[in-house]
């Protein structure tokens, strides 16, 4: 079957990244010129862009592309475990801490952290990451010596960071410091030309003895994707295993109405006006999407989030908002 060309395809520390539109070309071209410098770099978009794609590239492409590369996501883990996870404890530092545990900065030495997420970071961690990438040593928890590391550090949110400045949840010392220099990434409604390519590399991982029909591709390229390449390889994925024969056709697709995309945390995109009429119809949408796939997946909140495109921790924030009316909501 057909793959995408060559020139498209681009293996970033281990990970395929499809580049065939336009905007994604130039988009590397900055991250190649950004990538050789020391400047830390915040990437934004929209959930299931290809965020940490990118953050690989500008490792791959920096002079610490032989060095350490670590990634974190600043909300996998509960507050309490953050600060051990990236600066480290001391043996006896806190219940249960055993042997002492050097911090993913201290891993990631003359190398790059990619730091996903990072709006989501509380108050007191942004302040210590604050000195750190000011290059003030740091204690590990618990700890007596001062640690010193040389790491480059890479961002990524979905976040509109300005206005969560602006609303006092994140520092604006900090913005400044890990927006050195900003790179966004495009969604996928707005790089048509990665959809086809995109969409059969995915089936050539998945089914490569499948073929994508014409039906199929015409499908794909009309669909305004709001989960993005995250939603496109689940739907490539679904439609794989719904195929009947050896080519996969429109109708073995179950694509959800088209909308505006997900508000993954506090409403970063640009598709909507703001409007209080629009932002209801909008919620209402979101609600009852969340319901299909909530009762498509027998309740399972990761399957659902996946299948709708979104971060788990998105969807469970989005769970909470509904607590007053529960019974609308299968759990």
């Amino acid at each position: 079957m057909p793959e995408a060309s060559p020139s498209a395809a681009h293996v970033f520390l281990g990970m395929t990244a499809i580049i065939a539109s336009e905007p994604m070309q130039r988009l590397m071209e900055v991250v190649q010129r950004v990538a050789r410098s020391s400047a830390t770099t915040l990437i934004t978009g929209e959930s299931g862009v290809g965020k940490e794609l990118v953050a690989r590239a500008v490792h791959n492409y920096s002079a610490r592309a032989s060095k350490p590369w670590v990634d974190f996501n600043c909300a996998a883990l509960p507050e309490q475990l953050l600060e051990s996870e990236l600066f480290g404890h001391e043996r006896g530092a806190f219940s249960g801490a055993d042997s002492a545990k050097p911090g993913l900065f201290e891993l990631a030495h003359q190398g790059t952290i990619f730091l996903d997420e990072v709006g989501e970071l509380d108050g007191r961690l942004q302040v210590k990451l604050l000195r750190v990438l000011d290059g003030a040593p740091y204690y590990r928890l618990g700890g007596v010596r001062k640690v010193s590391v040389d790491v480059r550090v890479v961002a990524a949110t979905n976040r509109d960071l300005e206005r969560a400045v602006a609303q006092g949840r994140f520092r604006s010392d900090l913005f400044h410091r890990i927006s050195q220099f900003t790179l966004h990434v495009p969604p996928l409604r707005a790089r048509h030309a990665d959809i086809e390519p995109l969409a059969r590399h995915f089936l050539a991982e998945h089914f490569p003895e499948l073929e994508m029909g014409d039906s199929a591709l015409a499908s794909l390229r009309g669909y305004s994707w709001p989960g993005n390449i995250r939603e496109l390889r689940n739907a490539v994925i679904q439609a794989g295993v719904m195929s009947q024969g050896g080519e996969i056709t429109a109708q073995d697709f179950r694509l959800r109405p088209a909308l505006a995309p997900f508000s993954n945390s506090d409403g970063y995109g640009d598709d909507c006006d703001g409007s209080d009429e629009d932002s209801g119809s909008l919620e209402a949408m979101e609600r009852r999407m969340i319901e299909e796939a909530l009762a498509a997946t027998g309740g399972h909140q990761q399957k659902a989030a996946e299948r709708l495109g979104i971060s788990r921790r998105t969807l469970s924030r989005k769970l909470k908002l509904y607590e007053s009316e529960p019974a609308r909501v299968a759990l």
